[in-house]
């Protein structure tokens, strides 16, 4: 029988402290020292067969449709993807269906929600495509050293700058300005995601994305920025980064927005198995990961 019709609920969750959780296993590697290797461009055979079975399963069994368009906009490789509106656990498989399986995708994401069980991290790991962060941990520029191993890679870095799925459908939340401060110390192109109607998910239910033309942190800060960087750390940089992150969310909101609609069910379109779907990955306690 299907589900009823109700906003999507929030379980009531006990918080657990990603320091706590670091500290239960020994201590927390992040990013290029967690993963031990360069990361690659090159989709592998196992990557290939396993994203053919995610898409069976999401588009087959489940039948979820994700109208995406903008592709003609996506550089070779060696870019940073900032996508949102961050709403849920397909929200990376969303980012990942908007561009192709190579140069290969891998995203700045949260090692306490990622990690909820040893096989799960072992896979991840095999598979590459993560590069996990723990609040509390080694700071932005382990995030920026893994970010230049992928640009240079000629891969896709991807990040999700609202930091958390507790957000309102249909409109983005609060930008954190790690994503922009990345951008502006690799220098690196900047291609926005534009993502809707992951916040619930159901049987059949329907998710839209739109790839945006590519930019740049200078791009973003205009001609009031004079192209100098500031000290590293410092209270200007942070500034700097603010800035170029609200020019961001200023070009990725409208698009949710008008995206939003489309992917909207009427009351009484059945939403069978929503409870059990739309918390299928979700990890124990609120999503967190840098941004």
């Amino acid at each position: 029988m299907p589900d009823e019709v109700a906003p999507r609920p929030r379980r009531p969750r006990a918080r657990l402290r990603p320091e706590a959780l670091a500290r239960a296993r020994g201590g927390a590697r992040e990013g290029l020292d967690w993963l031990g290797r360069a990361p690659e461009a090159k989709a592998s055979l196992l990557y290939r067969a396993f994203r053919l079975l995610v898409r069976f399963v999401l588009f087959g069994l489940l039948r979820f449709r994700i109208d995406t368009s903008g592709q003609e906009h996506l550089p070779k490789g060696g870019y940073l993807l900032i996508a949102g509106a961050h709403r849920g656990w397909m929200d990376p498989f969303v980012a990942m269906h908007a561009v192709p399986a190579e140069p290969r995708c891998w995203f700045l994401g949260s090692g306490p929600s990622t990690f909820t069980a040893r096989w799960r991290e072992v896979l991840i790991q095999r598979l590459g495509g993560l590069l996990p962060v723990w609040r509390g941990g080694l700071g932005i520029e382990g995030h920026v050293r893994s970010a230049r191993a992928v640009i240079a890679a000629g891969a896709v870095f991807v990040q999700m700058p609202e930091g958390t799925v507790n957000g309102p459908a249909g409109r983005l939340g609060p930008f954190r300005p790690g994503a922009a401060l990345i951008a502006l110390r690799t220098g690196a192109p900047i291609v926005p995601l534009a993502m809707a109607g992951t916040e619930e998910l159901y049987i059949g239910r329907r998710m839209a994305s739109r790839v945006l033309p590519p930019t740049s942190a200078r791009e973003l800060l205009g001609s009031d920025w004079d192209g100098v960087l500031p000290e590293r750390d410092s209270r200007a940089e942070l500034d700097l980064a603010k800035r170029a992150s609200d020019a961001l969310a200023a070009r990725i909101g409208p698009v949710v927005e008008e995206l939003y609609p489309g992917t909207v069910d009427p009351p009484s379109h059945p939403r069978r198995l929503r409870r059990r779907l739309t918390w299928l990955l979700l990890g124990p306690g609120p999503l967190e990961a840098s941004g």
